[in-house]
């Protein structure tokens, strides 16, 4: 098999070692190469690689800060790989590295770029399963281990290390490979806390089981005083249904259960005398710790709480469900059904059915018949739909590569292929198509028209249903921006979708995007009263006050977000962030920063681009060399405009004066933007990119040109945030071309504009340096100058 993975290679099962130099983001540029270079000579070197190489059964994959080598003839030969380099590594002692190594489907794709690339759960697992180490371990998913173990001299190297989680929620059962010759015997940080917590655990419930009794009643009271805004009025007909325990001995069933709980919840759901929770906001109560049913119910909202186990083995399915009165904490029923697996979706149904006449809702009989409908009668199809409802779900844009978005367009293929009067997975299919379309992972007539072809499909399939019309609302607005139609169809899907808080959502950003922000606001908070504890959706409402310049109640609702997610770095930084754009003190927000690697250098990653804006208005180029470094490969967006990275490694360089890599790096940027242009020549975004390059270039009328043409394609009254970021960087352009007073004009529009740009970015970012001095700059700076105190 060539190294360049062709167009045609079929999906096949395929032996994945990743590797990753560990801290690779503190390393000089220099150091990177150079350690980069020394991975590879030493992987190079080993007799696993040659001999692959050799027979053609090896693919070797880039990664930036390590690598992924593919082999295609048994488990032994990663693991095998991978200890030769542990030997090596001896003579090697600067350079640490972990590894990682899965067993799993994997296939041969063709990116956006038009290069040869590899994609598939393999791929994706073995890098999880890597993820979870740290310097020196040797890591192997429990499928691996399973296959090792049948041979007798790999037993004394597994040591079972338990459940990691990892992206997405998954939880993966991993095992170290160590003796004294090789790997790591120390326990991986991610599972000292497990254990310290476990540890805790034991210790409170025998020696000090008063104590934590008052520990928790106190912490309870406390919780509920700081709380009071996340704690919503409970309306009797209200459930919210949690997710379902697995019972089976196959933790692969995992998906499984959440597709019984997935499909009860989506079937109440469409009952409109009541309020069901959305998924997004149950999911966090995954089953493991014991609930606080009580509370769960105040934080949700909700009267009642739906929660039950899974139990699937051979062709039988056990499925227990109670429901339970959340003010009081007591059952009002239970049900047990112990039927044939192809009986699970009409069990699904009987359990629905009973809850709304507990509830006495009223129902419908088009409510009813659309509870009974089965999804599809191939088992097989639906879990492959449903781990792809959950990739779909949990895509974030501020992740560009869309790993899971890709993943999730395979799955649903394939179940489609198995199914294809499958119905729902032609709405998450749509759902995946317009997500890569527009987070400028994919912007392309081509991925529209897949889009188009699946929600075609859909239509065909279920006429006139709330998911045809919510799939087309949510096209016409991401695709073509038709925000017309789309409300129309949005006012057709709520008729049989009343509680899904999509709706309300796509509602909030076309009247955002049209420049309605009372109305967007009103919308955004319904869709959280439906989804209360979508970190997502309250993102979103704390961007729309800053784009208000409301910088209090931003940080107001990104506190909401912070309790709901206490780790999540990226949050804890943009919140930080704040005082910057409010006061222009960028002390708390690098001090943030600084905290946040300080705990966990992996962090880097997710927190980068953020540094990188931070440093630059310290003018810190240390800080800003090492957020490059830290930045993920897919590039250093601004909302939808695709700067690559290499754009933001030449603005470093520029910060730096160092005027050659700057202009290569420049050079490369317009390159890659003249590209996207030449596919698609009314992409904005890509213009303002290409026009902002050849600003940074010198080539001044081709810059103005770009840029001015960029703003007619996405006026302000076409799309409000987009078309004031685009004024924004017109605004720039000129600066950089000596057009001040063009400049200067458009800025002041822009200052008049809700949008990103504050006061903090105006006084310190370097990017207005050539507008500094002049009175009508200051004065535009100070119109922005907070009016109240912190």
């Amino acid at each position: 098999m060539s190294a360049e993975i062709k167009k045609e290679i079929a999906l096949e099962i395929a032996h994945v070692l990743f590797i990753d130099i560990v801290d690779y983001w503190k390393l000089s540029i220099n150091e990177q190469h150079a350690a980069v270079d020394e991975l590879t000579q030493i992987v190079r070197a080993t007799a696993q690689f040659q001999k692959a190489e050799a027979g053609s059964r090896l693919l070797k994959i880039p990664t930036g800060d390590g690598m992924a080598l593919v082999f295609y003839t048994s488990p032994e030969a990663p693991t095998q790989c991978a200890i030769e380099i542990s030997h090596a590594l001896k003579d090697h002692p600067r350079l640490q590295l972990r590894m990682g190594v899965h067993s799993g489907p994997v296939s041969g794709v063709i990116d956006v770029t038009d290069r040869a690339n590899l994609a598939g759960a393999g791929l994706n697992m073995a890098r999880r399963v890597m993820e979870c180490g740290d310097a020196g371990h040797i890591l192997l998913s429990k499928h691996v281990a399973e296959d090792l173990e049948g041979y007798e001299q790999w037993r004394p190297l597994l040591h079972d290390l338990g459940s990691c989680e990892v992206k997405h929620g998954v939880h993966v059962s991993v095992v170290n490979l160590y003796n004294d010759q090789c790997g790591n015997a120390t326990l991986p940080r991610k599972f000292e806390s497990v254990q310290k917590r476990r540890a805790r655990l034991r210790w409170a419930a025998t020696a000090a089981a008063l104590l934590a009794l008052a520990a928790i009643v106190a912490g309870i009271a406390m919780f509920f005083r700081n709380r009071v805004q996340l704690t919503l009025p409970s309306p009797g007909k209200s459930i919210a249904v949690l997710p379902f325990e697995n019972l089976s001995e196959e933790k692969a069933n995992e998906f499984f259960a959440d597709g019984v709980q997935d499909e009860i919840l989506t079937g109440l759901s469409r009952v409109a005398d009541l309020k069901v929770i959305s998924r997004t906001s149950v999911m966090q109560y995954k089953t493991g710790a014991k609930r606080n049913l009580r509370e769960i119910g105040a934080t949700l909202g909700v009267a009642h709480v739906l929660e039950g186990t899974v139990q699937r083995a051979g062709g039988r399915v056990r499925v227990s469900a109670q429901l339970i009165d959340a003010r009081t904490d007591s059952h009002l029923w239970a049900e047990r059904y112990d039927r044939d697996i192809a009986d699970v979706f009409a069990i699904e149904s009987e359990l629905a059915g009973k809850i709304v006449a507990q509830l006495q809702a009223k129902i419908s009989s088009s409510e009813k018949a659309a509870i009974e409908q089965k999804p599809t009668a191939d088992l097989v199809a639906y879990d492959l739909y449903i781990q792809a409802k959950t990739l779909n779900a949990t895509f974030a844009f501020s992740t560009p590569l869309g790993e899971s978005l890709t993943e999730a367009v395979r799955l649903l293929n394939q179940a489609i292929e198995r199914d294809p009067a499958f119905a729902l997975a032609y709405y998450q299919l749509a759902q995946a198509h317009d997500q890569l379309y527009i987070a400028g992972i994919d912007h392309t007539p081509a991925r529209l028209a897949m889009a188009d072809a699946a929600i075609q499909s859909l239509t065909r399939l279920l006429p006139n249903s709330g998911e045809a019309h919510l799939a087309l609302a949510k096209h016409l607005y991401w695709g073509y921006l038709d925000y017309d139609r789309a409300r129309e169809e949005l006012k057709l899907a709520q008729q049989s979708l009343p509680n899904d808080p999509l709706s309300f959502e796509i509602l909030g950003f076309i009247d955002r995007r049209q420049g309605r922000w009372a109305e967007s606001t009103k919308n955004l908070e319904r869709a959280i009263k439906l989804d209360p504890q979508n970190g997502g959706i309250l993102k979103q409402l704390a961007d729309s006050y800053v784009c208000l310049r409301r910088y209090a109640d931003a940080k107001r609702v990104l506190d909401r977000v912070i309790a709901l997610a206490p780790k999540d770095s990226s949050m804890r930084a943009y919140r930080a962030s704040i005082e910057l754009e409010w006061h222009a003190d960028p002390q708390p927000f690098s001090s943030t920063i600084r905290a946040i690697i300080a705990e966990d250098s992996r962090e880097a990653k997710n927190i980068a681009q953020l540094w990188l804006e931070v440093s630059l208005c310290e003018r810190d180029f240390d800080g800003a060399s090492r957020a490059i470094a830290a930045l993920p490969i897919a590039g250093c967006y601004d909302d939808f405009i695709p700067f690559p990275r290499i754009w933001c490694q030449g603005v470093v360089a520029q910060m730096n004066g160092d005027k050659a890599a700057a202009n290569a790096a420049f050079t490369t940027t317009r390159n890659e933007a003249a590209k996207l242009i030449a596919d698609q020549p009314d992409y904005a975004e890509a213009l303002c990119v290409l026009g902002m390059a050849d600003a940074a270039l010198g080539n001044k009328e081709d810059a103005i040109r770009e840029g001015r043409r960029a703003v007619e394609l996405v006026p302000v009254s076409k799309n409000a945030i987009e078309g004031a970021l685009l004024i924004r960087y017109l605004a720039v352009i000129y600066a950089w071309t000596g057009e001040k007073d063009r400049a200067l004009k458009r800025l002041d529009e822009a200052a008049k504009l809700p949008s990103y740009l504050s006061y903090g970015e105006l006084l310190l970012h370097p990017r207005w340096d050539p507008l500094r001095g002049d009175p009508r700059f200051e004065k535009i700076v100070a119109s922005l100058a907070p009016k109240d105190s912190k």
